[in-house]
């Protein structure tokens, strides 16, 4: 029996990085997963490693900014599983447009990573919520950032996006609880995946970003799954409304 046998998940941005793992994760300990994302070709990749390795997988072709296409998904996970247990809010845009200092930010800057790190996410809050009232409870993981727990010194509109993610997991986590649907945040610091290799591809700057983590390293995206697939499992029961960091202890400074 694996941790989320019996449970169907709809994860985000499962295409590549944090979402494919979380997705082959939780495969693995027995989900039933609805992965989406708007890079089709590389998402049908994942999904087919999925049910070769004896996992059960679909594949959704996902704009996280779109309403319509929210109820899509939930639709098709309804329609093929039966029901719905577990959301990861995954999908996200950071990476070198994430870098700029706050002259250099215009308002469609902004609006795009707003609209798509954060308002994405209360779509899919919104979304999920009837079917997993009707089992009884679920669990819902909103994917932020160690950036929406901190300030920095570059990158303001990514920063608030994310830190918008984590009070909107606070307030849904309040006003779902006497539905028994938990809402968590994680916080994910430097990891090696597609969306930092602005900073991997470049020796001074990877140099730089490590002298600001205690344990000294870049975490691979299998251990922020790990984190993940808890909040998504019955074992994280009584946990609603946290914020959890997995950033080798750089906010810890």
């Amino acid at each position: 029996m694996g941790r989320l046998s019996g449970k169907v998940a709809i994860v985000t941005g499962a295409a590549s990085g944090q979402g494919a793992a979380e997705a082959r994760l939780f495969a693995s300990e027995g989900a039933k997963v609805v992965a989406t994302d708007i890079q089709t070709e590389l998402l049908e990749k994942v999904v087919k490693e999925i049910q070769e390795n004896g996992g059960e997988a679909i594949a959704v072709n996902h704009d996280v900014t779109n309403e319509e296409q929210w109820q899509e998904v939930v639709n098709e996970a309804v329609t093929t599983y039966g029901k719905l247990d577990v959301l990861v809010n995954n999908a996200g845009i950071g990476g070198a447009p994430g870098f700029a200092l706050i002259d250099d930010v215009d308002l469609a800057s902004w609006n795009k990573f707003m609209t798509v790190n954060a308002t994405s996410q209360f779509l899919g809050i919104k979304s999920v919520i009837p079917e997993i009232r009707k089992n009884g409870g679920g669990s819902i993981v909103n994917i932020s950032s160690m950036a929406g727990l901190v300030g920095g010194a570059a990158g303001i509109h990514y920063t608030a996006s994310k830190g918008a993610i984590r009070l909107l997991t606070k307030d849904a986590a309040v006003e779902l609880g006497p539905d028994r649907i938990r809402v968590n945040s994680v916080h994910p610091g430097f990891i090696d995946t597609p969306m930092v290799s602005v900073v991997t591809e470049d020796a001074e700057l990877t140099k730089a970003a490590l002298q600001g983590i205690p344990l000294g390293r870049a975490a691979q995206p299998e251990e922020v799954a790990k984190l993940v697939l808890f909040l998504a499992s019955d074992d994280a029961s009584y946990i609603t409304g946290a914020e959890i960091a997995i950033d080798g202890g750089a906010t810890a400074k």
